[in-house]
């Protein structure tokens, strides 16, 4: 009799065994056909960027345009990600990097995002036969700076490896130079030959350390695939803007908003400090929220040079201020 229940259970947990078996291996062939390796589709990145309604590249990546490109410049990391905040977008920007290149490092360019793991030698010789057939050249980071165009971030999930995980040297790093027209990159990882990388025009490096080894023993398992960045979650087509604080991803479609409310904070502070040179109000009147008084006469200011808001940056100035 307990023979007969012990065989029952073991008849259970076996069929249960098998029955979580099989889910998994359901799951691994559904993410495998979602995002084979090598690269997302189309038809993939324009699923997961359903927000962004403007042009795109032929491979599906937002395009956001070259203007809004040159005047994100000048906006600050905070800026951008007290909008991102607004917007529900609280794992955006990365810090603590060691930065290479100008004194004031401004990197802006839509993002082109790769990954790589630890090497594994079979799944590395399918990913090699795939890049034959595809007639890729060189080492496997050489492929992705072959799909760069003008404008584009390099943005790259070296898994903070250093040592043996240098993506690129000078020859890359001139080849990354030409290709997206004198932008930087953002490597989660380490690099090497910085002597020579530095003589490299208004190119500004950030990665987690510099190394004279090469890169080995990874494998690069996606290119404009969605990929993590530190604490930061990043899709291809953001907006990647970095400076001296670190480097924040903007979703594509929240660009636009992220300069105009830049411009306008700007703008309002030349109005404050221009009235406070005036006399005109105390500094508690100005630092702090305006009343209707201080905003109306803001709206003249505006007015009187030329750059009266839109109805959609004022609803947008009166939704989202802090001040």
């Amino acid at each position: 009799m307990n023979t007969t229940i012990e065989q029952a259970r073991f008849r259970t947990v076996a069929m249960k065994t098998t029955r979580f078996w099989l889910i998994g291996q359901l799951l691994a062939v559904c993410l495998l056909t979602q995002a084979q390796v090598g690269v997302f589709t189309r038809e993939h990145l324009i699923e997961y960027t359903p927000d962004w309604k403007g042009e795109r590249f032929p491979d599906g990546r937002p395009k956001v345009p070259d203007d809004i490109l040159e005047r994100m410049k000048e906006v600050s990391i905070e800026e951008a990600w007290a909008v991102l905040r607004r917007h529900g977008f609280n794992n955006q920007f990365e810090g603590n990097w060691v930065i290479a290149g100008p004194k004031e490092p401004v990197l802006v360019g839509r993002a082109v995002t790769a990954v790589f793991h630890p090497l594994r030698p079979d799944v590395n010789a399918v990913i090699k036969q795939k890049g034959e057939k595809e007639g890729r050249v060189g080492g496997q980071n050489s492929w992705v700076i072959d799909t760069l165009v003008k404008s584009d971030a390099l943005v790259v999930d070296l898994m903070g490896k250093v040592i043996d995980g240098t993506f690129m040297g000078d020859n890359l790093a001139n080849a990354i130079w030409a290709k997206t027209g004198g932008k930087g990159v953002v490597i989660h990882g380490g690099a090497r030959d910085i002597e020579g990388v530095e003589e490299i025009p208004d190119f500004p490096v950030f990665n987690r350390g510099w190394d004279p080894s090469a890169i080995a023993e990874v494998m690069l398992m996606g290119i404009n695939v969605p990929i993590r960045i530190g604490r930061a979650s990043v899709m291809p087509g953001d907006v990647v803007l970095g400076k001296k604080e670190g480097v924040i991803f903007i979703p594509a479609h929240l660009a636009q908003e992220v300069v105009e409310t830049s411009e306008i904070v700007r703008l309002r502070d030349q109005f404050g400090h221009q009235r406070l040179r005036e006399g005109k109000y105390t500094p508690g009147q100005i630092d702090r929220k305006w009343t209707d008084d201080i905003e109306r006469d803001f709206s003249e200011w505006l007015k009187a040079k030329g750059k009266e808001l839109t109805p959609e940056q004022r609803e947008r100035l009166l939704r989202g201020r802090t001040w």
